[in-house]
C-alpha cells in the first residue's frame, strides 16, 4: 500500500484499488475468468512466473517487452518471465530464504551460539531440547505447504551445493538419487528425533516462536517484519550451506485490461522506482532493480543482506515455484505426509520422482 499511496500521488489521475490475494487462488481463479475473457485486475502480482508464462502461452498476458530497461536487473532474473524472445511480465522486489531465525535474547539467556559444523548444530539442537518450556527445537510452519518446502530446500542446498538444487529442478537428477536420499535421511531423521514440531499455521507458529515455545524458525526475510522487536531478531544458516533461495514477485497485465495505459504506467513504476519504497519498509524484501542502493533498505533488512553478502552465498531459484504447475502442490503435500510419517520417505521420494514434469509425469 506504501508503493501504491505514493503512486497516486506522483499520477493524481489514476485511482488504484488492491485487492490482496494468495498466490494458489490468483491462478486458479484468474485462469477461469481469463478463458471467459475477462479480467477482475489491470496488474497483477505473483511469485509464480511459470504461471505468468503458461498463460502468456494462451494469450492472456500483454507482451511488455521493451518496457524496462532489461540490464538495469539482477542477473538472470527476467529469464522466468521470457517466452518465444519476449517479456510478459516484470520483477517487482526479492525475499530470501537465508536460514533458522531465532531471538538474540533467548540464545544470550540460555548461554546458546550459532554453530559451525553439522555436529555443532546437533548439539544446539539438544541444549535447545533441554531448556524448560520448549517443545521442540524447531517449529514447522505450515498453510499449503510451502513453509516445508523452504527448510527443505535449504537441506537441499547445504549438502548437495546450489548445483544440486538446479539439477532437481530441471530433472538432470531424480529425486531418488543416492545423494538426495541421504539429504532426506538427515532431515528424517530430525523430525523422528522430535527436534522438528509437528506442522503449524506458519503465522500462529511465528507468534508461539517469539513466544519461546520453539526456539529456532526457518522462514523468509519476510518474518523481520512479523516480529515486535526485529533488532532482536538473527539467523543462521546451516553450516557449509554455499546458496540462498531467493524468490521474486512479478507483475503483468492481463490482455483483457480496458485501462491498459495507466497498467503499463503503474508496472514500469513497480519494476523501478517502487522498489526503492517498497525495500524501505518493514516488508524484509531486497531489489531486484540496480537502481536501488543497499542503504535505502530497512534498516534490519542491511543487517541480513550484509550477513548473507559476508557468507557469500549465492541466490538459488526457488524449486517449487521453477517448477510449478501440479508438481508444486504435490510437493506441498508429500512433504506434509513426511512430517507426519517420516517412515514413509522411500514412498515420498519415489512419487517425487515418477511425477516430475522431466520425468514425464502429470
Amino acid at each position: 500500500m506504501t508503493v501504491l499511496e505514493k503512486f497516486m500521488e506522483e499520477n493524481p489521475n489514476i485511482t488504484i484499488k488492491y485487492v490482496p490475494m494468495r498466490a494458489e487462488e490468483v491462478a486458479r481463479t484468474l485462469s477461469v475468468q481469463f478463458e471467459a475473457g475477462v479480467t477482475p485486475a489491470d496488474v497483477v502480482i505473483t511469485p509464480w512466473a511459470w504461471w505468468i508464462v503458461e498463460m502468456a502461452q494462451k494469450g492472456h498476458v500483454v507482451e511488455v517487452t521493451g518496457l524496462i530497461n532489461e540490464d538495469e536487473y539482477v542477473g538472470g532474473i527476467l529469464d522466468s518471465v521470457k517466452w518465444n524472445n519476449k517479456l510478459w511480465g516484470v520483477p517487482f522486489t526479492m525475499w530470501l530464504k537465508p536460514g533458522f531465525w531465532y531471538k538474540k535474547s533467548f540464545f544470550a539467556k540460555h548461554g546458546l551460539s550459532e554453530p559451525n559444523s553439522w555436529d555443532e548444530f546437533l548439539q544446539l539442537l539438544d541444549q535447545i531440547k533441554g531448556i524448560e518450556g520448549i517443545k521442540n527445537p524447531i517449529v514447522s510452519g505450515d498453510s499449503v505447504g510451502w513453509p516445508l518446502s523452504d527448510v527443505t530446500e535449504h537441506f537441499i542446498i547445504a549438502f548437495g551445493g546450489p548445483e544440486l538444487q538446479y539439477k532437481l529442478i530441471t530433472g538432470e537428477v531424480s529425486f531418488t538419487d543416492p545423494q538426495v536420499v541421504e539429504i532426506f535421511e538427515r532431515l528424517t531423521m530430525l523430525i523422528e528425533q522430535g527436534y522438528f514440531s509437528e506442522p503449524i499455521e506458519w503465522t500462529g507458529a511465528v507468534e508461539k516462536w517469539w513466544a519461546e515455545e520453539y526456539a529456532l524458525y526457518f522462514m523468509g526475510t519476510w518474518i523481520t517484519g512479523m516480529v515486535e522487536d526485529p533488532n532482536d531478531l538473527a539467523f543462521f544458516p546451516l553450516p557449509g550451506a554455499r546458496g540462498v533461495v531467493g524468490g521474486t514477485d512479478y507483475a503483468f497485465i492481463p490482455k483483457y485490461t480496458e485501462n491498459l495505459d495507466a497498467a503499463k504506467l503503474l508496472l514500469q513504476y513497480l519494476a523501478t522506482e517502487g522498489q526503492a519504497v517498497h525495500v524501505s519498509t518493514p516488508a524484509g524484501k531486497v531489489p531486484t532493480w540496480l537502481g536501488v542502493d543497499t542503504d535505502q533498505l530497512w534498516p534490519p533488512m542491511q543487517g541480513v543482506f550484509a550477513k548473507i553478502k559476508e557468507l557469500n552465498m549465492t541466490i538459488v531459484p526457488d524449486l517449487d515455484d521453477t517448477i510449478g504447475g501440479d508438481w508444486q502442490v504435490l510437493f506441498w503435500d508429500q512433504l506434509k505426509l513426511l512430517w507426519v510419517q517420516p517412515d514413509r520417505l522411500n514412498e515420498v521420494l519415489q512419487t517425487l520422482a515418477s511425477e516430475h514434469p522431466a520425468a514425464g509425469g502429470g
